[in-house]
């Protein structure tokens, strides 16, 4: 079987809280966008582990043992007892990037199985479990736009669409530490939060929805500032690094027409949102 787990953006962030246990509390609108790796799980002979586990497309750094998908997979196998399976994950979603897409392939990983081995698991069990992956993991079981708080895993809905806006999605080859984007953050409560802001026209969104990571990380790598006043320049609605970065999006009108190569060897990511 194979699914096509999707990445996100962020739509305005900030950082409201610093909490006793060393994390923080923040406010951010996580909006699903059709960036895909690719996930299959086939039958396998049995063997010592339990699984395989093979990656192709972008590189994963790592110890494949540390894939959030081997983790889900052992998850729900001490659970159920899972047969053994063959693993393949090709990746397009780049990483460090901001757009979850290591947490999207562990949430699609739990759909996956759920389905292939018919655990009957319902929508609220397999977040559960998703919230033992990563605090992103659980949005993307059900993969629809909402406000989230908490450290990123208390989710309400909102009631947002972009569809029909041009998405121009801009990676450079740089690596985003969440810690060094956290090193110099300064929690403020915004006098409007995230879920007020965007029930606005995107028009207003420019001067009025902020990602509190940008401070820190464009002082750290000035490119990615350059990305996001590159695209206001080629006449993006709105800009904003998605997450703690390195990606930077733009909304465009369907009918704008933007030269990337401005971009140069950058990660490019264009499409028309539905």
């Amino acid at each position: 079987m194979i699914t096509f787990p999707n990445s996100k953006i962020n739509i305005g962030l900030n950082i409201v809280e610093k909490r006793v246990d060393g994390y923080h509390n923040l406010e951010t609108v996580f909006y699903p966008i059709p960036l895909q790796d690719a996930l299959e799980i086939v039958p396998a002979p049995a063997q010592e582990n339990g699984f395989r586990f093979t990656a192709s497309g972008i590189d994963i750094e790592g110890n494949p043992e540390a894939n959030l998908v081997v983790k889900a997979y052992k998850l729900l196998s001490a659970a159920y007892q899972l047969p053994p399976i063959d693993i393949y994950l090709h990746k397009n979603i780049p990483t460090g990037a901001g757009l979850g897409g290591g947490s999207s392939d562990a949430a699609f990983m739990l759909k996956l199985l759920n389905e292939a081995f018919s655990l009957n698991l319902q929508t609220e069990e397999l977040e559960a479990y998703a919230g033992k992956l990563g605090a992103d993991c659980p949005f993307f079981i059900r993969n629809t736009p909402v406000y989230a708080e908490g450290t990123g895993n208390l989710f309400s809905p909102v009631s947002l669409s972009l569809k029909g806006y041009k998405l121009i999605l801009v990676k450079p080859r740089v690596f985003v530490s969440t810690k060094d984007a956290f090193s110099r953050i300064i929690p403020v409560k915004p006098p409007v939060s995230v879920k007020e802001i965007v029930a606005t026209p995107i028009t207003e969104w420019k001067e009025l929805l902020k990602n509190d990571f940008e401070t820190s990380v464009f002082a750290l790598y000035p490119e990615i500032a350059q990305i996001k006043e590159e695209l206001y320049a080629r006449e993006a609605i709105y800009a904003s690094m998605s997450g703690s970065g390195a990606s930077v999006y733009g909304l465009f009108n369907a009918e704008q027409q933007v030269n990337t190569n401005v971009f140069g060897n950058c990660f490019v990511y264009e499409t028309l949102l539905d």
